[in-house]
């Protein structure tokens, strides 16, 4: 049986922000207008070039390794450092003797990869054989050691655990599972940032959206996003959790009041191709109040290519939101006075 605290989410988001804004390459993601269908105007969220990584992953994994290390070195010398200090060359030799490992159907290795490069750690990333290599490549190209582990993404996830219990690496993951929950919110409370960005520009407009559509893996974007915006947005919009057909972890958790996996054949939304849900972004969206909704292969590469026409480069994974604000919109009229919100959660490359 789970704990009830262990699936607590408290995100110390004041921290997360303040983390990123020192950064150099920190900007504010942009939030653009783009066509929808019946002649709609969709507000997207663009986290294609978030810092160098192009997805939103940038900021998950990066800032759990940087917590993780100041943790480490605080329990060592009695020292909380805080960024910049992170930096400082001592720190660093200390960072050199930690390693990260994870196992990523994408995005998140190159957020694990970058994280330790960044503090002067290191990252081993286990990839099962769908992820292609040129993606493996990339992983190599940010220092990180790259291993072929298994056929799907949950071989490649159970291979990971194993090597951090026999090696005494760090896992860090971003779904949960029962014994597994505190590293993945400091991932979580990393998502926070893109909902605090959104939160202060709507403040300024005033033009707050009525429906927003969080695509979902594992779930930690999409609970992160929604904790946030129940939290503290001053409008409340209805919320769109959405999945592949192939991989509705989510939708299934929900009907069965219990996480449940969601199998089904490989998808083209290579990023939400996850089946099992992590039990913490489950429970913080049944506390959400979030409707679900399930893309097939052809309606995710329909949005990825309306998307990208509008100028906005993405994937199926990416527009997934999109997708499923066209299969809910049947009509001008029902369209009338929605104002829809998507993010555009990852670049193509």
């Amino acid at each position: 049986m789970t704990n009830r605290d262990s699936l607590s989410f408290a995100p110390d988001f004041a921290q997360a922000l303040a983390f990123f804004r020192a950064h150099e390459d920190y900007a504010v993601s942009p939030l653009v207008e783009m066509p929808g269908p019946h002649g709609v105007t969709v507000l997207a969220k663009d986290e294609t070039q978030r810092m160098g990584l192009g997805a939103f992953k940038a900021l998950g994994a990066p800032y759990a390794v940087a917590r993780l290390i100041g943790k480490a070195w605080q329990e060592q010398t009695g020292e909380a450092p805080v960024f910049p200090r992170l930096k400082d060359q001592d720190i660093r030799d200390f960072a050199a003797t930690h390693r990260f490992v994870c196992a990523s159907a994408g995005n998140h290795g190159m957020g694990v990869a970058a994280g330790a490069r960044a503090m002067g750690a290191k990252a081993r990333i286990h990839l099962a054989a769908t992820v292609p290599e040129s993606f493996a490549d990339r992983l190599r190209a940010l220092g990180a050691e790259v291993m072929r582990s298994g056929d799907v993404y949950d071989d490649s996830v159970a291979t990971a655990i194993s090597d951090a219990e026999e090696t005494g690496a760090t896992l860090l993951a971003d779904g949960t599972w029962p014994g597994y929950t505190e590293i993945p919110k400091l991932v979580m409370e990393g998502y926070c940032v893109i909902a605090e960005e959104l939160r202060a520009q709507f403040e300024v407009s005033g033009e707050w959206p009525t429906h927003v559509y969080l695509q979902a893996g594992v779930g930690g974007l999409a609970a992160a996003m929604a904790h946030m915006i129940r939290l503290n947005w001053a409008e409340q919009p209805e919320l769109i959790i959405v999945e592949p057909e192939a991989a509705a972890c989510l939708q299934a958790s929900h009907d069965a009041g219990e996480p449940t996996r969601g199998d089904g054949p490989e998808s083209n939304m290579g990023r939400l191709d996850c089946k099992e849900p992590s039990i913490v972004a489950w429970d913080v969206l049944e506390r959400c109040n979030v409707r679900y909704e399930t893309l097939t292969e052809e309606e995710g590469q329909a949005a990825a290519d309306a998307v990208t026409r509008s100028g906005i480069a993405t994937t199926p994974s990416g527009a997934a939101g999109f997708g499923a604000l066209c299969k809910r919109l049947r009509s001008a009229t029902e369209a009338k006075d929605m104002r829809h919100l998507i993010i555009v959660s990852e670049g193509q490359g």
